[in-house]
């Protein structure tokens, strides 16, 4: 009677179990978002293709490094207004050829920040020609 082959079925189960186990990262979030309430929401058909720009105070364990002031989170760090353009390419870069037209920067601000750094935002997202923008508000009031 042959040997029965274990090599497959352990190599099965491993990667089952690194499957079942692991998560996809997701970026840590630094700051304080309440967000505002939405009359109108539209949901992202692929969220993998969106950016994510998170705006508020920084959270209770980062204010003693960087203050209390409204500050600009891209991926897990502070950064500035400056540094949008060198996000964007980047962002765009990881994409597909075909998948870079469709790309989506969702602006997740608190709603107690100044317009002014959103409206900074805006104006180098526009000079990054990264045009396509949504806003994150709270689903709770939507009509």
């Amino acid at each position: 009677m042959p040997e029965l082959g274990t090599s497959s079925d352990i190599v099965f189960m491993f990667l089952f179990f690194f499957m079942v186990t692991s998560q996809l990262r997701s970026n840590e979030v630094k700051v304080k978002v309440k967000l505002p309430e939405a009359t109108e929401v539209v949901k992202l058909e692929r969220k993998d293709l969106s950016s994510y720009i998170n705006i508020g105070s920084p959270t209770a364990q980062y204010q003693a490094q960087f203050g209390t002031d409204a500050r600009i989170q891209l991926n897990d760090s502070f950064k500035t207004v400056d540094d949008i353009r060198d996000f964007i390419a980047a962002e765009r870069e990881a994409m597909s050829e075909a998948d870079r037209q469709l790309m989506t920067v969702s602006i997740k601000a608190d709603q107690d920040v100044r317009m002014g750094i959103i409206t900074d935002v805006k104006q180098e997202l526009r000079r990054c020609s990264a045009l396509k923008i949504m806003y994150a508000a709270n689903k709770a009031a939507a009509k």
